[in-house]
């Protein structure tokens, strides 16, 4: 009797520590990601990131800000001693998608219905997916990025930096959903409109 009741509690006992290790486990990147992909659909980034701003209205950006699919195209290129891993450029996307966001609402007065309807929720949103994100991708100390995507960060963060690039914030965001669709093309079903990464 004893022995049936010791067996049931340890049952019991690695059910529940089961249990519990499938709550904590990491939330899913993509549902996060869908957030930001819903936001960033056409019709919003036309309403607020162009029909609101006057016509051929340009911010300056970093050359590296404007972040399309050539230049993963060319980061990707082949470099047996350095390759460039899919994670580097998820994080350079998201650093490069961020920072393009902070320009355009730095340009915004207070009032502006962009900055209240539209890219404050979208910073926020962009904000929970990077959490998400860091939760799934833990930093590994020991490995350092390709030499590609040090420069790269580099330059974003030197103050002194002269490659300036005139863009509308409306393409900021066209560039930022394209890369999105081609870096997590897992959380995208083939119906939507992935691009080619090539």
């Amino acid at each position: 009797m004893i022995q049936s009741e010791c067996l049931l509690l340890r049952g019991l006992l690695g059910f529940i520590c089961l249990l519990i290790m499938c709550m904590s486990a990491a939330p899913d990147l993509c549902v996060p990601l869908k957030t930001v992909r819903e936001s960033l659909n056409l019709s919003q980034r036309r309403r607020f990131m162009k029909m609101n701003f006057p016509i051929n209205y340009t911010i300056q950006v970093y050359y590296e800000e404007v972040f399309r699919l050539r230049n993963i195209s060319r980061l990707n290129m082949s470099n047996e001693e350095e390759p460039v891993l899919k994670r580097d450029l998820q994080e350079l996307w998201l650093l490069v998608s961020q920072r393009g966001i902070k320009r355009v609402l730095r340009v915004l007065p207070e009032r502006h219905p962009t900055r209240q309807k539209y890219l404050s929720n979208l910073e926020n949103l962009f904000r929970n997916f990077e959490a998400v994100y860091a939760q799934q991708n833990p930093t590994d100390e020991e490995r350092e990025p390709p030499e590609k995507i040090r420069n790269i960060s580099e330059r974003l963060n030197d103050p002194t930096y002269e490659g300036w690039k005139s863009v509308t914030p409306k393409s900021l965001l066209d560039n930022c959903y394209r890369t999105m669709l081609c870096l997590f093309k897992e959380c995208f079903s083939k119906e939507d409109d992935s691009y080619d990464c090539k």
